[in-house]
């Protein structure tokens, strides 16, 4: 029985204890956790072993298992000691957020709860960190940017304008906007601002780290009722925004690997072929950030329109191929 499996049927027993006003019998716990009486006698001895205040009774000729009244009555409502425990050991899966109020906030909840939970618990969660292990994708350095961090989301907060002074990507270059902040979104290890931009009278996306001066104004907005958050991202592939292309295909000649991956986007479509490839069809918005993702599949993938970014894949490729070769001919001159 792996290890997970066993703490994971603990974890279920201290919840079910918890929550009875009378205890249970191992066989009535079996029957209720739809697991074998001796796996459950043997889990109860392991939790008793690790500290846990667990302890049984005679009556009516059964031994009745149950957790002393005081350790439940420790455990400050409305939290269980299993919600108690997951808020805790949550704070290892949101270390992207470190540096900002948000991952503050978090590690002094964390340090709250730890304070709160009794010395058995503390080291069942001990046992629970070694069976998993969260593994996220590098992220941003956002500890610079905690202060337009903050003061973003209390604009928002407020339903307050800010002006801000932007660094546009595509054209290299600072200019002023006046936005009305609609929501901050923590997508693909980045913060971005979401809202309504003055100056091209529609709602666009802001990278948070590309704000390099911002100004919280007096003037209060209201973000429209059928503005759905859901809708605007939906239309967003990873993170993309600007002209929408329809109908951009991917032709995967080991589509094995994207077809167990159906969740890239809500409009697409794939469709086996007889070669054992497979076409991606989806309705994005822009193309920078899905060129990078199609080249990231290498010669696994072709996309067959819309030509602009066929061109610009070549473009790419051939500018590698022969940054490649030059390093070869170098090599080879040694």
């Amino acid at each position: 029985m792996a290890r997970g499996d066993q703490l994971g049927r603990q974890w279920k027993i201290i919840q079910t204890l918890i929550t009875l006003k009378k205890g249970k019998s191992a066989a009535e716990l079996a029957t209720d956790l739809d697991i074998h009486p001796r796996t459950v006698y043997r889990d109860l001895v392991a939790l008793q072993v690790a500290g846990f205040p667990i302890y049984t009774e005679r009556e009516d000729g059964k031994n009745l298992w149950s957790l002393l009244d005081t350790v439940k009555h420790h455990i400050p409502v409305p939290f269980s000691l299993t919600e108690l425990m997951a808020l805790y050991f949550s704070t290892d899966m949101l270390k992207a957020f470190k540096g900002t109020a948000f991952h503050d906030s978090l590690e002094s909840l964390s340090k709250k709860i730890k304070a709160t939970l009794p010395p058995e618990s503390i080291k069942y969660v001990k046992s629970v960190e070694q069976t998993l292990q969260v593994g996220i994708k590098p992220y941003k350095d956002y500890a610079r940017f905690k202060e337009i961090i903050n003061r973003v989301n209390e604009a928002a907060l407020q339903r307050k304008s800010i002006e801000m002074v932007y660094y546009t990507m595509s054209r290299k270059k600072e200019g002023k906007r006046k936005v009305d902040p609609y929501r901050i979104w923590f997508f693909n290890g980045t913060f971005y601002l979401i809202g309504h931009c003055h100056r091209r009278n529609d709602v666009r996306i802001f990278t948070l780290d590309r704000i390099k001066m911002l100004h919280q104004t007096k003037k209060a907005f209201d973000v429209p009722e059928d503005f759905s958050f859901e809708d605007f991202v939906e239309s967003q592939f990873r993170r993309l925004s600007g002209t929408t292309y329809q109908g951009q295909d991917l032709v995967l000649s080991r589509g094995g690997r994207l077809r167990g991956r159906e969740d890239w986007h809500k409009s697409q479509k794939i469709t086996d072929q007889k070669d054992g490839s497979i076409v991606f069809d989806a309705e994005v918005a822009g193309t920078d950030e899905i060129k990078f993702w199609v080249m990231s599949w290498g010669s696994k993938a072709e996309v067959t329109e819309p030509q602009s970014l066929r061109d610009e894949i070549r473009a790419e490729a051939e500018t590698m191929s022969e940054q490649y070769s030059k390093a070869k001919e170098r090599r080879a001159s040694l």
